[in-house]
């Protein structure tokens, strides 16, 4: 006796009535129901949208489905789109060693030149435990890192001396400039000068 082995059969049909070649493209559109959206056959296997059968096709379709995020160990952290205050904001970060004479940094990746592609920005609030003094004023907040640091009297005064300081070393000292190096017009000097 030949056992007959049961096979779970899918069947599927189409809830919605496909447009057929005969009737007119004006006549389908109006027996179609309002919330379907029509796509040609081409693209559509037995009503429904099928993936490419082409790997790389396929492997393309997927990267535009996944999300542009840090990871699971970030907490699916976003990338946002860099706007040009936050790169300002985000080269000041980098530059940050430069900025105060007093704190030091580890060096950490300021030698790369490229802006890091994950990050969050947030805003710092005191708590009503801090003293007045801790805290900055209404005044002093600023929309952006870098006109907060533009606005700093203390840096501001550090950045002249440092500039100030620079320019002195590349200054030429007296009248090097015009120093006379030859024998032949050493002479034809001192005798200007005996005259």
């Amino acid at each position: 006796m030949a056992e007959k082995k049961s096979s779970i059969g899918l069947v599927w049909e189409p809830k919605v009535p496909l447009p057929s070649v005969t009737k007119t493209g004006h006549e389908v559109l109006q027996k179609l129901p309002e919330n379907v959206v029509w796509k040609p056959e081409s693209e559509l296997v037995d009503g429904l949208f099928v993936p490419p059968n082409d790997p790389r096709k396929m492997n393309k379709f997927l990267r535009k489905q996944v999300k542009d995020t840090a990871g699971k160990s970030w907490f699916e952290m976003p990338a946002p789109t860099i706007t040009p205050e936050l790169k300002k904001d985000l080269q000041m970060l980098k530059l940050r060693s430069v900025i105060d004479p007093k704190r030091h940094y580890k060096k950490g990746d300021s030698k790369s030149k490229t802006l890091p592609k994950y990050f969050q920005v947030g805003t710092v609030i005191e708590s009503a435990s801090d003293f007045f003094s801790g805290r900055l004023t209404k005044k002093e907040r600023k929309a952006t890192l870098a006109d907060e640091l533009l606005s700093d009297r203390s840096l501001g005064d550090y950045r002249k001396r440092k500039v100030q300081e620079i320019q002195e070393q590349n200054h030429t000292v007296g009248n090097q400039k015009w120093k006379i190096k030859s024998k032949h017009s050493w002479k034809r000097a001192k005798e200007r000068r005996h005259v």
